[in-house]
């Protein structure tokens, strides 16, 4: 991923209501591993429910605001649907956006379940238990996994800038 500034991640925010992207904590830009990120994502500490979702998007920053569902799933496994990684119900949660244009001024909004932590470049990079030694072959399935999730998140952001 291009590193982006403060003022690109401000800026960047397509479904934020006014003033929000001023107000809006930013994680610490300077520990951020860039080449190993398809997105910025993070948390508010203050509003926890509350996320942030930024990435490039045809040469531009795309800031999306996103929200947690208060329940969490019960027991048992779920998948993260950026990431598309299985891991413990608890680890997943829903998260909505509001959409842009009209269609967000009248309340409307999608949904998709991510990784709480929003952490999925992360979790993409973990090599399976059982995966091979050979390094070729765990470059090769992160690379794999990373264009899943970029396709997965720009199919995100479709419906979240979709206005019909």
């Amino acid at each position: 991923m291009k590193p982006l500034t403060e003022a690109d991640i401000r800026a960047s925010l397509v479904n934020a209501p006014p003033g929000e992207a001023q107000r809006m904590p930013l994680p610490g830009l300077h520990e951020v591993l860039w080449e190993e990120r398809e997105y910025l994502g993070w948390r508010d500490p203050q509003a926890p429910q509350r996320g942030y979702l930024v990435f490039w998007r045809d040469g531009e920053p795309v800031g999306l605001v996103v929200r947690a569902a208060a329940a969490t799933m019960g027991g048992g496994a779920a998948l993260c649907n950026l990431c598309n990684t299985q891991q413990p119900a608890d680890q997943v949660r829903m998260f909505s956006a509001p959409k842009t244009g009209e269609a967000g001024e009248r309340g409307n909004s999608v949904g998709t379940y991510i990784c709480r932590d929003l952490a999925c470049s992360l979790i993409i990079r973990i090599a399976p238990a059982a995966s091979t030694s050979f390094r070729a072959d765990q470059d090769a399935a992160v690379a794999a996994r990373a264009e899943g999730l970029s396709r997965r998140l720009e199919s995100f952001a479709d419906r979240v800038l979709d206005a019909a």
